[in-house]
């Protein structure tokens, strides 16, 4: 998948892929209180638990099982020291009438996110080139 990324003003940075544009923002940068969209890493965060979301969702779907009253609730905890996440927990509430023999089979559902198993297995995460001019043919 290509995405195109780029810079409309301000600390704005937005990506476009296919026919969508993502937004972000840096609430709080230079002072700004306000932010007119999600800072990247919130993005990343929901699209963490909206992943593991649509994984519960079908399952769900796929037996006939209504999902009234479901819902995940994921939570971050970060590191006093460095600032940095170290935890993640995503945690499934059910309705009262959820089948219980469905319980683990629900959990192992939300653990095929793709997102999650990017974190787990990607192992060259990223890859830098050189800058090219923009319009120039070699």
């Amino acid at each position: 998948m290509e995405m195109i990324i780029d810079f409309p003003g301000g600390v704005r940075v937005d990506a476009h892929f296919g026919p969508f544009t993502v937004h972000t923002d840096q609430p709080g940068h230079a002072g700004d209180v306000a932010a007119s969209a999600p800072s990247p890493f919130a993005l990343f965060l929901a699209a963490l638990g909206a992943c593991a979301g649509f994984y519960v969702l079908s399952f769900c779907q796929r037996r006939g099982i209504a999902t009234e009253g479901l819902r995940l609730v994921q939570q971050t905890e970060t590191d006093a020291d460095t600032g940095m996440v170290r935890l993640v927990r995503l945690d499934i509430e059910l309705p009262a009438d959820f089948p219980a023999h469905y319980r683990a089979a629900l959990i192992r559902a939300a653990e095929q996110c793709a997102v999650k198993k990017l974190i787990e297995h990607v192992s060259d995460k990223t890859t830098y080139v050189e800058p090219q001019p923009v319009g120039v043919t070699p």
